[in-house]
């Protein structure tokens, strides 16, 4: 490329400064602005409230908000979708595909073909959150999460001490139509309290929610004491929304701590590890032991195999899903196949000791397992199921996550107190893990600073007429080289 020569002992100092401001390397924009936080707000209103409106008799629009949002939100960063990622998702949905036509029975393939509807829906939904997550600050996401979960526990102090309880019931009563929450007798014989639901359908949404946002804001602070601050939200948090669920926000902080907080450079470090690994396992021993002392009616009336919340949650959907990986190894029951597997998970209940036939029969067949983590063994087999695991791993790798142990281990964890594979909340846990992954491995100077622009630099040779080239910048438009006519 050649130079046009000029005279620059004419040209004054402010034409110097013009030139070296236009070839300046562009500012990288960093955040996201109101509008999209206000989304993100109203997606995860949708998966605190679960929302549902019924499109038709057999199809619901789960978490509708939580739908709306997602939506809004994927199309606003349609540009930012590589062809990787879009082939990932392809990938996955096609192998989803294949599983519901291998599975057993094909006289339940439309009840299949209704799951794969809902699981692309909330797949694609959380796909949307993901990809405005990643583009935000640290800050913002650590900092909207944390007021999200004080919220949330304020809200549920109000209703315990003022009349915030009544206002709350009525509007539950007004906008559920199914699903409300009606064992405040059984909660006063295990909590000695009603547990406050704070406009949600039921207080496990509540305490759910609760532990997901402030583990989001845990993993994406960047506060040095944020462990002390976390362990305390998790105590008040005991206090004020009494409920098992909330153990497991110490428990989620294990695979914190060995597969995030031991990385160094973007890579794990085997002296941090063990650290760290020293401190998970105090703090899993902590969890075990405030179980058993806060909630010692609870796991008597487990031991005894007097609780089906509990059965129904965990010990039940391990039954069957366990079974399941031998039963029918190949493709399991299908998506949404519970139906199909009902009268046999019935009789692996009623063998079990922790059952009791004194209980209630449950209705729908849905209700048999309420766990998403056993739901994917139960749904898809041993077969399809590790190779689903594997494509999605490899999907998430694509979009940069540093670390899938992570968010897996995450999203088992929680899955021991959420139901509904194919619905909105198991979807957004796992990207709402892998974002936050992503934000806890930004660098300052990668993610959040902006760049200083670099000066023109003139040596002698430009005094005499000639411009020294600088290396090509990259920018939106390509290289650029800085040149003078």
């Amino acid at each position: 490329m050649t130079f046009a020569p000029t005279d620059w002992r004419t040209q004054p100092e402010s034409a110097w400064a013009a030139t070296a401001s236009d070839d300046a390397v562009p500012e990288r924009k960093v955040g996201i602005g109101w509008v999209d936080m206000a989304l993100i707000c109203l997606f995860l209103l949708g998966l605190y409230t679960n929302y549902t409106i019924l499109l038709s008799a057999k199809l619901p629009f789960p978490s509708a908000p939580a739908g709306i949002a997602g939506l809004i939100l994927l199309f606003r960063r349609r540009d930012q979708i590589t062809e990787r990622a879009l082939l990932g998702f392809f990938a996955v949905m096609s192998l989803y595909v294949l599983s519901i036509l291998l599975a057993p029975d094909l006289t339940f393939l439309p009840r299949r073909l209704n799951g794969l509807i809902q699981l692309t829906y909330s797949i694609v939904i959380g796909y949307g959150l993901f990809l405005t997550v990643v583009q935000a600050r640290r800050t913002q996401i650590a900092g909207l999460f944390l007021f999200i979960a004080v919220f949330i526990l304020i809200g549920c102090l109000l209703e315990d001490y003022t009349g915030l309880r009544a206002i709350s019931d009525q509007v539950r009563q007004a906008i559920y139509r199914s699903g409300v929450y009606d064992s405040d007798l059984r909660d006063l014989l295990l909590y000695n309290r009603v547990r406050p639901k704070f406009f949600a359908s039921e207080p496990a949404s509540v305490t759910f929610c609760f532990s997901l946002f402030t583990f989001v804001w845990f993993v994406t602070s960047r506060w040095r004491l944020k462990l002390f601050l976390y362990v305390a939200l998790v105590g008040v948090g005991i206090f004020a929304m009494p409920g098992p669920t909330l153990m497991l926000m110490l428990v989620m902080v294990l695979p914190y701590m060995l597969f995030l907080a031991s990385r160094k450079n973007g890579r794990l470090d085997i002296m941090k590890l063990l650290r760290v690994a020293i401190l998970a396992i105090f703090l899993l021993c902590a969890a075990i032991i405030a179980g058993q002392s806060v909630f010692s009616a609870r796991l008597k009336d487990i031991s005894a195999g007097n609780d089906p919340s509990f059965f129904y949650r965990v010990q039940g959907p391990a039954i069957a899903g366990m079974d399941a990986l031998w039963s029918l190894p190949l493709a399991g029951a299908g998506l949404t196949g519970e139906p199909y597997v009902e009268q046999h998970v019935i009789q692996l209940y009623a063998r079990s000791p922790a059952y009791s036939t004194a209980w209630r029969a449950v209705s729908p067949s849905t209700e048999l397992v309420v766990n998403y983590f056993w739901m994917h063994w139960l749904y898809l087999g041993l077969f399809c199921g590790l190779v689903i695991t594997f494509a999605l791993t490899g999907w998430f790798y694509a979009l940069g996550v540093p670390s899938m142990a992570f968010c897996w281990m995450v999203w088992a964890i929680l899955g021991q107190a959420s139901g509904a594979y194919v619905g909105p909340t198991c979807w957004a846990v796992l990207f709402l893990t892998g974002a936050a992954a992503i934000l806890h491995q930004r660098a300052d100077a990668a993610g959040e600073r902006r760049p200083r622009p670099v000066p023109v630099q003139i040596d002698l040779q430009s005094r005499l007429g000639v411009l020294r080239p600088r290396p090509a910048v990259a920018g939106a438009d390509g290289p650029k080289r800085l040149t003078h006519t």
